[in-house]
């Protein structure tokens, strides 16, 4: 055939081994696959990529997700695991109430917070978060140059406030002197809110936080920090309100993100709480 149409034996080789067309919905799924990689900051990996597309409407695996990854040379930058030390050395005034019991049952009911430094400009910035475990939401936090009373009572003040003043809520810590300070439990006792302080050099009494500060440093902050403090309070905002809190899958939320588990929690709640209202009395 080559020889009646007087075609090159490699030209019709070339045109027969060439890459084929991909479909509409392969293209689809690259390009939520690499909305999705680019919405976590290039951290996410295929796990967390195939949640995120999955709940943009297109079912998507985990090993469907790691073969087109490294089709499109998208990489994920996670750190190994770390082994932290242990102690049992209590608070001598407050106890440890919350005694890493993570699993609780409603919004509001227990909240953890904890301090990290992150690099801005010429010099270091503190960060408070104030986080709901039910959801393992952010929903307080607090960027200042000085790691004092005033910043954790901002990133408490902000959460209080935001969370329309809860009732029964039990506030979990380390024993920093930034949450065992008079200021500061004064504020504690303003809210009505009962404390709770790890044990002395045991981060696992607050490992939801922990984890919390790893993912945020891991998946968005800059290794060289950022440039200035207006900038860092800016992605650090958007990487809580945004990616973290409506994108981010969590395994605590069986894969949703914090937004959809209270959002699924509340729908739940209306809907228990219209079916046993008490019927009215007709006269």
């Amino acid at each position: 055939m080559c020889d009646t149409f007087e075609v090159h034996r490699s030209s019709y080789r070339y045109w027969r081994n060439r890459p084929g067309r991909l479909s509409s919905k392969e293209l689809r799924t690259r390009h939520l696959i690499k909305t999705a990689h680019r919405l976590s900051n290039g951290s996410a990996g295929a796990r967390s990529i195939a949640k995120i597309v999955t709940t943009m409407g297109e079912d998507l695996s985990r090993y469907r997700a790691s073969r087109r990854m490294k089709l499109l040379g998208l990489v994920s930058s996670q750190l190994p695991k770390h082994h932290y030390r242990k102690a049992e050395q209590a608070h001598i005034a407050v106890p440890n109430v919350l005694g890493r019991c993570f699993d609780v049952k409603r919004p509001n009911q227990v909240w953890v917070g904890d301090i990290t430094y992150v690099w801005a400009g010429k010099r270091w910035a503190y960060l408070a978060v104030v986080m709901d475990l039910y959801a393992r939401k952010p929903v307080g936090w607090s960027l200042s140059l000085s790691p004092d009373s005033v910043l954790t009572k901002s990133a408490l003040e902000m959460a209080y406030e935001s969370r329309k003043q809860p009732n029964e809520l039990l506030f979990h810590s380390d024993q920093g002197c930034q949450y065992t300070s008079i200021q500061f439990r004064q504020v504690l006792w303003r809210y009505q809110i009962k404390q709770s302080l790890s044990r002395k050099g045991n981060c696992w009494d607050n490992s939801p936080m922990e984890r919390f500060f790893r993912s945020l440093k891991t998946e968005w902050i800059p290794e060289t920090g950022y440039r200035s403090f207006t900038e860092a309070k800016e992605q650090i905002t958007n990487y809580i309100v945004g990616y973290y809190s409506r994108y981010r899958p969590h395994s605590k939320n069986g894969g949703l993100s914090p937004n959809d588990k209270e959002i699924m929690y509340w729908k739940a709640y209306k809907t228990v709480a219209k079916n046993t209202c008490p019927l009215h009395k007709v006269s």
